[in-house]
């Protein structure tokens, strides 16, 4: 009876055991599953979709009759003369450039027009054809010659003033300052490169002069964007995100942790706030008092609490973070996780139909509850019933996915009633991207003061191009500008208003005008 006992004990615990190990193989095979994923699988999440009312869950599917396919034959021909051509190209070679660059016009001569009886021939046509060039390192130095000017009756002297600078007594044109902000922040450049690229130019210059310049031109704009920031802060909707950054020394070799806070708001404008932590405190920070209204985020609990314990704002929140759950989940649950996938997407056919038929307002909002809202009960109905009818673990990615997606049931129908709120925070997260661009070429920020810099400046570039504004020729304008702009308007100089108000006519650098 003992050892019966003794080895029904033992059995049970191998049992266990087993049951262990084979938990813990399944997460570290899921684990090497999705590293291989970052690796060397597809990084788009695009994928066929089906019809909305093929799916099985929405109801019984219909049959269509199939179509007749119409025979088309397609010929080929080789050659470059038949191939179409957009109107702007210059040449049939298909080079496109706009009247911003420079064109260095070069003669063929032609041999039978020198010689004895050259007069035998006459030039009847010319033939034009363009190639794209490069200089290696193009600056140029300015070179001022001023006059000294002596009133002969009295003997005085007087000399001309030299034109407006950024920086009094500075050799740095605002060209040059321009150029090593976008090449750092926009192109991702760092200075040590620049520098480097400087000296084979045959420039020398110190690499802390470089820096000082950027320090310098970026504070000239730290106005103009917490003038950008108190407008979206106006906004109905606003989205909100977060992303590491490295900045400020820890210790010998090891560097702090800050955050980077996008805000986007409803005018297409977006201001990259910056934290030591990811706590909710900045979260509060910004908004209290400051915003009421819709905020769009991710499945980061902080804004959830936020939320909660804040009056005058709602809480929406992204589909695609959920739907990214259930790609996770394919390897072990292919079928039920393609099962959400497909609702999900049938959301954004809804969307891409509303965008084509141009619907605002209620027209909106009634196409969503109409289309829509019967989907987001079909995906929660079965997400209910299959936690019930399967045999999910805690630790099942597939009881996750549909867990993270039944938690913030609430915050996900909020745009059902709101036509102004989005399925996600795909725009918000766009322009995220210019930070680990940067962060794979400068990988981190020596100060917590060099972080705000980067957010300060890709604030103005990231709302440059959202409203099609070419970055260099608005901060060419601006960098001119500020010194003598009236302080109370300086909202005219974020890059919104800037396109209606001076976007026209802007101010330009002597270097511009060299080339005119």
């Amino acid at each position: 009876m003992c050892n019966t006992e003794n080895y029904s004990a033992a059995h049970s615990d191998l049992e266990s055991k087993y049951q262990s190990v084979l938990q813990e193989n399944s997460q570290l095979k899921q684990r090497v599953a999705w590293f291989e994923k970052q690796l060397f699988g597809q990084k788009s999440e695009k994928r066929p979709v089906e019809s909305p009312d093929q799916l099985s869950l929405l109801g019984p599917p219909t049959e269509t009759p199939p179509e007749k396919e119409d025979k088309v034959t397609v010929t080929y021909q080789r050659g470059t003369a038949n191939k179409q051509r957009p109107d702007n190209c210059a040449t049939d070679s298909g080079l496109r450039f706009s009247d911003d660059v420079p064109v260095e016009v070069i003669e063929v001569p032609a041999p039978e027009l020198q010689g004895s009886d050259a007069d035998q021939y006459e030039v009847i046509d010319t033939q034009v054809s363009h190639k794209l060039a490069q200089r290696p390192s193009s600056y140029v130095v300015l070179r001022y010659e001023t006059p000294v000017v002596k009133h002969k009756a009295s003997q005085t002297l007087s000399t001309p003033a030299m034109p407006d600078q950024v920086f009094e007594g500075s050799i740095a044109d605002v060209s040059m300052l321009v150029g090593l902000l976008l090449d750092k922040f926009q192109f991702h450049l760092p200075l040590y490169r620049q520098h480097q690229r400087l000296a084979q130019a045959g420039i020398t210059l110190s690499r802390a002069t470089l820096i000082n310049w950027v320090k310098r031109s970026i504070e000239l704009l730290r106005p103009i964007v917490e003038a950008q920031l108190a407008n979206i802060l106006l906004s109905r909707v606003l989205a909100m995100d977060e992303t590491s950054i490295k900045s400020g020394r820890k210790s010998k070799g090891k560097m702090n942790t800050g955050q980077f806070w996008p805000i986007y708001g409803d005018k297409d404008e977006i201001v990259f706030t910056f934290a030591t932590t990811r706590g909710r405190r900045h979260i509060e920070a910004m908004l209290k008092e400051r915003f009421s209204g819709t905020l769009v985020t991710d499945g980061y609990a902080a804004y959830a609490r936020y939320v909660e314990t804040t009056e005058g704002i709602t809480h929406a929140q992204c589909w695609v973070h959920g739907r990214r759950k259930f790609i996770e989940a394919e390897g072990g649950s292919p079928e039920e996780s393609e099962q959400a996938i497909q609702l999900i997407a049938a959301l954004y056919q809804n969307e891409r139909a509303i965008e084509e038929q141009s619907l605002k307002g209620d027209a909106k909002r009634e196409y969503r509850l109409t289309h829509s809202k019967p989907i987001v009960d079909a995906f929660f109905d079965w997400a209910d019933s299959t936690l019930r009818s399967s045999d999910l673990t805690p630790s099942n990615p597939l009881g996750k996915a549909i867990n993270y997606m039944r938690l913030r049931e609430s915050a996900l129908r909020t745009f059902l009633e709101d036509p102004d709120v989005p399925l996600d925070t795909n725009h918000l997260e766009r322009q995220i991207r210019a930070i680990p661009m940067g962060r794979k070429n400068w990988l981190f920020c020596w100060t917590e003061l060099g972080a705000e810099h980067v957010g300060i400046i890709q604030s103005l570039i990231s709302t440059c191009k959202l409203h099609n504004i070419n970055p260099h020729t608005y901060l060419t304008d601006v960098l001119q500008r500020v010194a003598v702009h009236p302080a109370k308007d300086v909202a005219d100089l974020t890059p919104r208003v800037w396109k209606e108000v001076y976007g026209q006519s802007p101010m330009r650098s002597v270097l511009d005008d060299l080339k005119q």
